[in-house]
């Protein structure tokens, strides 16, 4: 792996610096739904293989899908999140293709007029020497639609056979599609992780990528600017910001090594080793596949009102999607919220993003600053630091904190109010650490940690310590004095 690297490197030094990259994504996030798109079977990440199938999700002969309204709803708040245009009406098709986890030999998606178009995600990275400046970039989005995901494939080389488990199958899924506005895994890697905000700040999707609630294809060409696109690679599936960064970099440079070598960039389809940092083939795409899409036939149009008055006569308000509604129950999103950190608390535009990226933390930190009478500015460095630093080493998530908000206020209060030091405070939150039982009042009682502040007591303190050291308190000449008598004292005994 060495020499890759090494490899690697010489690639990024040797190409011209005119060859930049392009790169877009496709993001299939799994809509955080009780029960599937066309189905009501539940949902659910660990549970025994097809026990979560319906006779629909198997395929079965006569079934026939009924539209989940918590998924509409779910894709509409999204795309209203994202700027996009809501289409009144959207339509639903067949994409047919055989794998052995696709029952039906199609999925239902939207590929003629899907629910939302022409966004725009805003995302911020920190850049600059020193990693500090923020900077802010947007990539449009140019669609996002409803469609069932597959099932799941178990390859058993040992016995030469493939286990088929259900239970993902007809789980309802939102593919975001963004245009090729991004150059390198880094500003792909900052605008999957503000998408995975937002889609979790709106509860339209969990986002957790280690359970495959959200997954990234890449589509990566380089070309000179001025020129063409190149010949895209799509690396599939990658489970993380940080591979997605990783494959990104790497395809760049891969793709830039063969045309200064004379070769072609391959149309096909590639994966990533997360353990070499390399992209592999998987497929090939010269020759185009045809999906042979068509509309399905037994689901109408699908509409959504801007206001319950819009809708015709008969329509039950139980299946109407309303946009008015909707955008009622649009939260606060991760961008308002770092900029009203900064304007509130008076906090660097660094530390907004690592209270709003780490989840549950800005509600942490606003806890604590509510309930102690140290300033904000104290408190973000407590929060940075101590509490963090700790979470960090012991692979802790925030809520797993064994001390409170309200027992970090108590350690800074005792400090403002000057019972305490700075560095008895940190003294205290690391015992609290060990003991959440505990208050900090008890901590500092128990092994008497508490500053003294009474001037008759801190003189009674000192002379209690003179007393009890007399031979260190005796001026040099009196202890010499001594030594000569107890010597010549010595001496006489011995004669």
């Amino acid at each position: 792996t060495g020499r890759t690297g090494d490899r690697t490197r010489n690639w990024l030094w040797g190409a011209p610096q005119e060859l930049v990259g392009v790169v877009g994504l496709e993001i299939h996030a799994q809509i955080h739904s009780n029960t599937k798109l066309f189905s009501g079977s539940q949902v659910g990440f660990q549970a025994p293989p097809n026990s979560l199938v319906s006779f629909f999700d198997a395929s079965l002969p006569g079934t026939l899908p009924v539209l989940n309204r918590r998924c509409v709803e779910a894709a509409v708040m999204t795309g209203l999140a994202l700027n996009c245009t809501i289409n009144r009406k959207s339509l639903f098709d067949r994409k047919h293709y055989f794998y052995a986890d696709l029952p039906a030999g199609y999925q239902i998606t939207q590929q003629r007029l899907p629910i939302a178009v022409d966004g725009t995600l805003t995302y911020s990275h920190l850049g600059g020497r020193k990693r500090n400046a923020v900077v802010t970039k947007s990539v449009r989005i140019k669609q996002i639609q409803l469609e069932q995901d597959s099932g799941k494939s178990l390859h058993d080389d040992y016995r030469n056979q493939t286990l088929i488990d259900l239970n993902r199958a007809g789980v309802g899924l939102m593919e975001l599609v963004m245009e090729p506005d991004m150059s390198c895994g880094e500003e792909a890697a900052a605008a999957v992780r503000e998408m995975q905000l937002i889609l979790q700040a709106l509860g339209t999707c969990q986002g957790n990528m280690a359970e495959g609630q959200l997954r990234v294809d890449a589509n990566v060409s380089v070309h000179r600017p001025g020129d063409p696109w190149g010949i895209r690679t799509e690396v599939k599936n990658i489970n993380s910001a940080r591979n997605l960064a990783r494959a990104i970099d790497y395809e760049i440079q891969r793709q830039m090594f063969v045309l200064e070598s004379g070769g072609t960039v391959q149309n096909e389809t590639r994966s990533f080793d997360g353990k070499t940092g390399h992209t592999i083939p998987m497929r090939d795409k010269e020759g185009l596949q045809d999906y042979r899409f068509m509309p399905e036939p037994n689901l109408p149009p699908l509409m959504v009102y801007e206001a319950c008055s819009t809708a015709p006569p008969g329509v039950a308000p139980s299946q109407m999607v309303v946009l008015e509604e909707v955008r009622e129950r649009l939260p606060e999103l991760p961008s308002v919220r770092r900029q009203r950190l900064v304007e509130t608390y008076g906090i660097l535009p660094e530390h907004s993003f690592t209270l709003v990226n780490e989840d549950g933390l800005m509600d942490y930190f606003e806890a604590v600053v509510r309930e102690t009478k140290a300033g904000p500015r104290k408190v973000i460095g407590w929060v940075m630091n101590e509490l963090q630093g700790l979470l960090h080493q012991q692979n802790l998530r925030v809520s797993q904190s064994p001390i409170s908000p309200q027992a970090l206020a108590q350690i800074l209060n005792l400090q403002e109010n000057g019972q305490i030091s700075s560095s008895i405070a940190k003294q205290v939150f690391q015992e609290l650490w060990k003991t959440p039982g505990k208050t900090a009042q008890q901590i500092v009682k128990e092994q008497d940690l508490g500053m003294v502040n009474d001037s008759t007591e801190i003189h009674r303190i000192c002379q209690k310590v003179v007393d009890s050291h007399p031979d260190q308190v005796r001026p040099p000449w009196a202890r010499a004095a001594s030594m000569r008598l107890m010597s010549s004292g010595q001496e006489d005994y011995c004669c």
